[in-house]
């Protein structure tokens, strides 16, 4: 099991240093490959690969989360497109999907999405998603990375 640790900057080395700003070249498409961010930041390739996988920016770490919502919707055509036009407004990205069969007027979604993008907080999209008249109910039944 991996252990991970939370460091101040100036406590890294020169090259775990060098590594985060050429992979936030490649990120931002400053530059186009990792040979060029490499020599944009005077770092050996050799000591890029070596960190690349095992250093990030700490916002990075604390931000990426995957959520899985119970959602009770209205049969009613629209409503399930209206529900993931919402979703995508704020920005996050559906994983997976899946609803059942609708019965007594109503069907229960499924959804897992990545709210690593978002715009808002977990908090106002669930609030955002109540407020829409086909949903009857939005739990969050699961998180994780």
């Amino acid at each position: 099991m991996d252990q991970f640790y939370l460091v101040r900057e100036d406590m890294l080395t020169e090259a775990m240093q060098k590594t985060l700003e050429a992979k936030a070249l490649l990120e931002r498409g400053k530059e186009n490959t990792i040979a060029e961010a490499v020599h944009a930041v005077g770092l050996s390739r050799s000591a890029f690969y070596k960190y690349k996988d095992g250093i990030f920016p700490f916002h990075t770490m604390v931000k990426e989360k995957i959520i899985t919502l119970s959602i009770n919707l209205e049969d009613r055509s629209g409503a399930l497109s209206e529900l993931l036009s919402l979703v995508a407004t704020e920005g996050s990205n559906v994983l997976t999907i899946n609803q059942t069969i609708p019965l007594q007027g109503r069907a229960n979604i499924t959804l897992t999405i990545d709210t690593a993008p978002m715009k808002t907080t977990i908090s106002d999209l669930v609030k955002s998603l109540e407020e829409m008249d086909a949903v009857e109910k939005v739990e969050l039944v699961g998180s994780g990375s």
